[in-house]
């Protein structure tokens, strides 16, 4: 135990010095606990018992850490839809769109380990934290009954990380109270303890929602010290996390029958969220400026209800920004969004691109969009940096030739093979000759996801009638025309559309086209005839002429017509609605199984 966590440890330490952050904003999570200490002597210390809670949110999922690594990671993980491609050949995504590895090479399992780390610190703090050390007294303000609350923090954090095994693995083992009541720690020598079975997600998901009304009521829905309280989890994360968790058991990956009653469920939780947030005098709501809601306010911002860490540092900032913005730092731009995604986007009027009466134009294909289309891309003519520094100038995408093409159509270490760059999380107030570094905190929870989740989940269960209010206030925020009068097929489609927009490069494509089954029975081939923004497998971009200063746009076909092969995408069903579970586990521990389709032949 004490080995896995010190290993945490070192890891998180490893990775502050290469992204130059620092982690934490408050008193309660910036604490680094030292693993080398005894049980005994850190659950007899009440500072060290607070210490080793707050060591738990390292594992927490975060989709900036990744930055650091520019060779393999250095990329929105929506590189792995339809959303986006890597523009950097290394990047392990590019590999994973091709299912080109294996359940004994894949990169990216280090999930698997993070989350049971995770879990297995909880238990260990459960099992091992006294009242009589931290105290319980009954007191006024967010300290009230320490020792309980302490303890639904971690029975919480428990239940994010089961839910996250879930979601990358599918079937995973329920690692809670053993029969005694007692949390369970594994003996990691003891052989026949590790040999666990999993059990089916859609047990799984229930019991995490179960684990949420447990706690959701013992923690202060908002803290009244956000100061000092930011970051650890409370009484609203809870209520988020049973409302995702049972939209994904309600969907058709975990609800193969359609059981309307699960629907039901899932509508429940998002308006119990909602009703308990509009009881409080100081509820979560939209933030005013969509785009600035992932940039200028990461910590004090009224929208996120749960975020992973803080990191201070230009690093995201630069990996997205197109490479032809250079100082003394330059943009490397490797995550290229897709003609497939920005085709997406409605008109301002509320009608699809390819809608009667829409007034799209291909011949200015970004005029008179849905708002959030130039808050989340940089595409040609986008305007970015700070003209107050000499550095605000129009995104030049074009390519007539070798030698005449935009400065930030390509350069040795970045570029776009799509003619889209990624601007949602990059901060406008960046001065290239003399960087800074900001806030970025990874949105682990927002309102903005509860309305749309209580949106599905009523029109799956009901029809959309009583939906539409829900969705509507995150159109209203960008000023979209709300929906009108809809089939509840029709308005499946576009909650689906509404999901992909406002929820774009925040980790919820890649689960989302899984938990819907969306890849079912299509292929490269039979999707063709559909639109490009509902296609899953062929991947397109824009190739941007200049003549006399007027920009002519060519929207790219199939699969490699632009000489990438990274926007080719391979799908194997079942195989790839999971990822495998690490051979080396399933060794191990044979009772765990393997996901179909990612069985090792180990006969050789």
């Amino acid at each position: 135990m004490k080995r896995n966590i010190k290993n945490q440890s070192h890891w998180l330490i490893i990775l502050i010095t290469l992204i130059t952050v620092q982690t934490g904003c408050s008193d309660f999570l910036d604490k680094e606990y030292d693993a080398s200490l005894s049980e005994d002597k850190v659950f007899g210390n009440q500072t060290l018992t607070r210490e080793f809670l707050s060591n738990i949110y390292t594992n927490l999922p975060d989709g900036i850490a990744g930055y650091s690594d520019d060779q393999f990671l250095g990329a929105s993980r929506d590189c792995m839809t339809d959303n986006a491609t890597s523009f950097w050949g290394l990047h392990y995504f590019n590999k994973i769109n091709l299912d080109a590895y294996t359940a004994a090479d894949h990169p990216l399992l280090g999930f698997w380990n993070t989350d049971f780390s995770g879990i297995r610190k909880c238990n260990t703090f459960l099992k091992n934290a006294r009242a009589s050390v931290v105290g319980n007294a009954s007191v006024a303000g967010d300290d009230n009954h320490l020792y309980d609350r302490y303890c639904a923090e971690a029975r919480l954090l428990r239940a994010i990380f089961h839910f996250d095994l879930v979601c990358w693995f599918g079937n995973a083992p329920i690692l809670g109270e053993d029969e005694s009541g007692i949390p369970i720690v594994l003996d990691m020598n003891n052989q026949a303890q590790m040999n666990m079975s999993r059990q089916p997600a859609t047990e799984v998901l229930q019991w995490v929602a179960d684990q949420c009304d447990a706690v959701k009521d013992l923690l202060p829905f908002r803290y009244s010290n956000e100061d000092i309280n930011w970051g650890r989890v409370n009484g609203a994360a809870a209520y988020a996390l049973k409302s995702r968790a049972l939209l994904y058991r309600a969907s058709a990956l975990n609800n193969q029958g359609n059981d309307k009653s699960y629907w039901e469920a899932a509508a429940q939780a998002a308006q119990d969220f909602i009703t308990r947030n509009q009881a409080q005098s100081k509820p979560y709501s939209l933030y005013g400026d969509y785009q600035k809601c992932f940039y200028e306010n990461p910590t004090y911002n009224n929208e996120i209800i749960l975020s992973r860490s803080l990191w201070n540092t230009n690093r995201i900032d630069l990996q997205l920004l197109p490479p032809g913005f250079t100082g003394s730092v330059s943009g490397a731009g490797r995550t290229n969004p897709t003609q497939n995604f920005i085709d997406c986007f409605e008109m301002s009027n509320g009608r699809r691109i390819d809608e009667a009466g829409s007034g799209y134009n291909p011949a200015d294909p970004y005029a008179n969009r849905d708002p959030r289309l130039e808050a989340t891309i940089f595409h040609h003519g986008s305007i970015w940096g700070r003209a107050d520094q000499g550095e605000q100038r129009q995104v030049d995408i074009h390519f007539n030739s070798a030698t005449d093409k935009g400065a930030d159509y390509r350069e040795s270490m970045g570029g776009t093979y799509t003619g889209y760059y990624l601007k949602k999380f990059v901060n406008p107030d960046l001065i290239l000759k003399a960087p800074q570094n900001f806030p970025h905190s990874w949105i682990i929870f927002r309102y903005a996801e509860i309305l749309l989740n209580a949106a599905e989940a009523i029109n799956e269960a009901n029809g959309p009638a009583n939906a539409y209010a829900y969705v509507n206030q995150v159109r209203n925020r960008v000023g979209m025309p709300v929906y009108p009068d809809l089939s509840q097929e029709q308005f499946r489609q576009r909650i689906r559309n509404e999901r992909r927009v406002e929820l774009s490069f925040e980790d919820h494509r890649f689960f989302d086209l899984r938990r819907w089954r969306l890849y079912d029975g299509i292929t490269a081939q039979n999707e063709l005839s559909k639109p490009r923004y509902e296609q899953l497998l062929n991947m397109y971009g824009v190739q941007v002429t200049v003549s006399g200063n007027q920009p002519a746009y060519n929207f790219t076909g199939a699969p490699g017509t632009q000489g990438n092969d990274m926007d080719l995408r391979v799908f194997n069903n079942p195989k790839n609605y999971y990822f495998p579970i690490p051979d080396s586990e399933v060794k191990r521990a044979p009772n765990l199984g393997q996901n179909p389709g990612w069985e090792v032949n180990t006969g050789n």
